[in-house]
């Protein structure tokens, strides 16, 4: 028997509780997913997590509750957000899990299996999960971005242009409504030459939502206030937020650099803002439209 100190002990009992952890959110998991073969990895990677625990209690000698907490969070994660990003979102917990495992190896022995387990369960779950949502992803970026771009740089100009926000406002959702529409054509169009599996149908819904749902989003402060400036500058802020919500969601749920994606985005749709702005201001003057 391997007898341990008392910081070893504390660090185990940390692994320990994200085991039992692991296996009631993985049992939760498996009875969401309707796919037969899916849901039997799932239950075997569950069983493995209480494998895991009663390992760590060999060392420990002390029982652990799971955080129900935790496991009805990954669970309800999953259950609104799709299967694949809230598995993923687990296993973004579970990489300190592993690096103290690295780290208590030439320690304690039997390290190695707990890892090698580790590892192949995240093989079973990449190879597993493909949800509709995550194949209509490039649809909700073109939307998304196609929003982002063309709707932040039409109200920065239209701001100044204008200088009233209700006429910014309808303005903004005349431009924007007719241009989902367009978008969502266009994308049916396009998945229907490309042939590449997808549903045109459905690719064109989910680019006309994504559209729609960005637009009331940037177009929402004109309406809430009326002040032009403030409302531009909280226009802007629901930009950066929508572009980190939806750059975190797509990183976790690919595997994508969050930070390199999302300044990409900003950037560019920020980008445009101001030049839209610019253009806005040099128009105003030469027509002389004036507040």
């Amino acid at each position: 028997m391997v007898t341990i100190n008392d910081e070893q002990k504390k660090e185990l009992l940390i692994l320990q509780q994200e085991e039992i952890n692991g296996h009631y959110a993985y049992a939760r998991l498996a009875n969401m997913v309707k796919d037969a073969n899916n849901s039997r990895v799932i239950k075997d990677i569950s069983a493995d997590e209480m494998k895991h625990y009663e390992f760590w209690k060999t060392f420990t000698q002390q029982n652990v509750k799971p955080n129900n907490g935790k496991v009805r969070f990954f669970y309800w994660v999953s259950r609104i957000f799709g299967l694949t990003f809230g598995i993923r979102l687990m296993e973004l917990g579970e990489e300190s899990t592993q690096k103290a495992y690295i780290r208590l190896m030439d320690e304690i022995p039997g390290i190695k299996d707990v890892l090698a387990d580790e590892e192949r369960h995240e093989e079973e779950l990449m190879g597993m999960l493909d949800e509709e949502s995550l194949r209509y992803a490039g649809s909700v970026v073109l939307g998304l971005n196609d929003a982002l771009v063309e709707l932040t740089g039409a109200l920065a100009g239209l701001t100044f242009a204008f200088r009233d926000s209700h006429t910014i406002a309808l303005a903004g959702l005349i431009t924007g409504i007719s241009a989902s529409f367009s978008m969502a054509a266009s994308d049916y169009l396009s998945t229907k030459a490309d042939d590449d599996g997808k549903n045109p149908v459905r690719s064109a819904i989910y680019t006309g939502i994504a559209y729609i749902i960005t637009v009331f989003i940037l177009i929402a402060p004109y309406l809430i206030s009326s002040n032009y400036v403030i409302s531009l500058i909280w226009t802007i802020l629901n930009a950066i937020l929508v572009i980190a919500l939806f750059n975190y969601y797509i990183s976790v749920a690919r595997g994508y650099n969050f930070k390199q994606r999302f300044f990409e985005m900003a950037a560019i749709s920020l980008g445009v803002a101001l030049l839209s702005f610019l253009i806005g201001n040099v128009i105003s003057a030469w027509l002389g439209v004036k507040a």
